[in-house]
């Protein structure tokens, strides 16, 4: 039983139910919270429409629509799928993989079959590349990525180009290949302004298999144990809660909600869990904590008339990934890039309808910092499966942090001043010449500005809460496979890493299935 349909879920129950040796595949069980359409004519037009994040707007149906302390005392919304695809069906789209450095330093830290060398078959596997064809990319996989190169792009992504190549970036124009950072395309998975996530490449191509049963409307509510051993879950089905029996059980609910389930079970910090009342069944204090996101900030232009594209497919079209150089920034050695720069497509009240409070022509450039020293964590308020989660991030906590984020806000205006792109600028919305030039002042301007990526990983990490094959240490019969057990957030975008362990954790599972 797989709780949780979203990338990696929906890819690990494929994986398992449709193995190619008959004797090796399983029966699964793949239940979710909110809607599974059955046919790509009942998938609602906010999964469908990849040039917009419609869904991600607070209180939407599609959304569970959680707020997190992203910075001390600033509340922030944090979107989350609420359907099959999970956050993958709400999101921009993109499509980047973790980099080489990421998988080698959980390796490192005795994690073998997570080194670059050995996840890249996986990475290879979910993809179909329609850019680049060999090695290390993949032409057999469900999930399309594509690209937008230069003279197809929006006039500001354009712009945005030329001015990192006037300002001597590099070019870079494979994101997946791992190599040195730079500007270029953003690899997506929307196709014709489709987007192509989970619910279209994983489950819908399987139904009607008779390995692989998918139900909606399933809402968790706890995993059942008898002793240490995980032999169901608890869930609201219809109104009704019911007890619904596995041989194993996976928890596959993202970065916020499989830490949750876990807490809810009984497995997580015993003073916490008896403060609340819940039974413990397993004291693990690692359980909700060093939960790791990537912080950001938008600096904004609005564009003159000519500069606003008569059509787009997609929400954004290009990155710059660069290696922060301040001083007081404590540089960790690699050079992979801690620092996005990346150019919306349109404003954000276009791709976020009734949900951005920004000026409604501006167009954003988000600015993210990729690895951070502070980390935060994932509570509950209380007992109740329907309460929110706590969520805390720990943003701007660190000086180093800080450093960092500040030279890429000063980067980013010294892009949005150059010349490509000022002659398509009607009015500038970033920080003024005297807030950029004062430490002080622009760690002010940033902290009342500052959101986060949601590309949350952590708190159920291997090494502390699970094994590197997702297994939960001190109980049996229970996995989680999710972003939740990468120790921290890869450098770049969640969704590809996500995929990608779904194949990967399906190839860890023994033949036959334990009992």
């Amino acid at each position: 039983m797989i709780v949780g349909a979203g990338p990696t879920g929906s890819a690990l129950a494929a994986g398992l139910s449709d193995a190619a040796n008959a004797s090796a595949a399983r029966s699964v069980l793949l239940l979710e919270a909110g809607p599974v359409p059955a046919t790509r004519d009942a998938v609602p037009p906010e999964v469908l429409d990849g040039t917009r994040m419609a869904a991600a707007r607070p209180g939407h149906e599609l959304n569970w629509s959680f707020t997190g302390t992203v910075a001390p005392g600033t509340p922030r919304p944090v979107p989350r799928g609420r359907v099959a695809g999970g956050s993958g069906a709400i999101n921009g789209g993109v499509f980047i993989r973790g980099t080489r450095e990421d998988f080698d330093a959980i390796a490192a830290l005795g994690h073998h079959d997570w080194s670059y060398e050995r996840v890249l078959p996986s990475f290879a596997a979910v993809e179909h590349d329609h850019d680049f064809p060999g090695p290390p990319h993949g032409r057999r996989g469900p999930v399309p990525v594509r690209r937008t190169f230069p003279g197809s792009a929006c006039p500001v992504t354009e712009a945005f180009w030329e001015a990192c190549r006037d300002l001597g970036y590099p070019w870079e124009a494979d994101k997946n290949a791992s190599g040195p950072p730079g500007a270029g395309p953003v690899p997506v998975n929307v196709v014709s302004g489709v987007r192509h996530g989970a619910l279209f490449t994983h489950l819908l191509p399987r139904a009607g298999r008779p390995r692989l049963t998918v139900r909606g409307g399933v809402l968790v509510h706890r995993v059942v144990f008898a002793g240490t051993r995980a032999i169901g879950v608890e869930a609201e089905v219809d109104g009704r809660l019911r007890v619904i029996r596995a041989e194993e059980i996976v928890l596959a609910a993202g970065a916020i909600s499989s830490a949750r389930l876990l807490l809810r079970s009984g497995v997580g910090p015993a003073d916490e869990l008896a403060a609340l009342g819940i039974p413990v069944v397993h004291d693990a204090p690692a359980v909700g904590q060093a939960v790791t996101d990537h912080p950001g900030v938008a600096v904004g232009i609005t564009p003159v008339p000519a500069a606003r594209p008569a059509a787009r497919t997609g929400v954004v079209e290009a990155a710059l990934h660069t290696v922060a150089t301040a001083a007081d920034a404590a540089a960790d050695g690699r050079g992979d890039g801690d620092l996005e720069i990346m150019p919306y497509t349109a404003p954000f009240a276009e791709l976020i309808p009734g949900g951005a409070a920004t000026p409604p022509d501006e167009i954003a450039f988000g600015v993210t910092l990729l690895r951070t020293a502070s980390s935060g964590a994932i509570r509950l308020a209380s007992a109740d499966p329907h309460a929110p989660p706590v969520i805390t991030f720990g943003h701007l906590t660190s000086a180093v942090d800080r450093a960092r984020l500040r030279e890429g806000v000063r980067r980013c205006a010294e892009i949005l001043t150059s010349a490509p792109l000022r002659r398509l600028t009607a009015s500038y919305g970033g920080p003024p010449a005297a807030v950029l030039g004062s430490d002080r002042a622009l760690d002010a301007w940033i902290g009342e500005r500052v959101s986060t990526a949601n590309h949350l990983s952590g708190g159920c990490a291997m090494g502390s809460v699970t094994d590197a094959r997702g297994r939960v240490r001190g109980v049996t019969g229970l996995r989680v496979a999710d972003t939740s057990i990468l120790p921290r957030a890869p450098s770049r975008g969640t969704v590809a890493t996500a995929v990608m362990m779904g194949e990967h954790l399906a190839r860890s599972f023994p033949v036959p299935l334990e009992t």
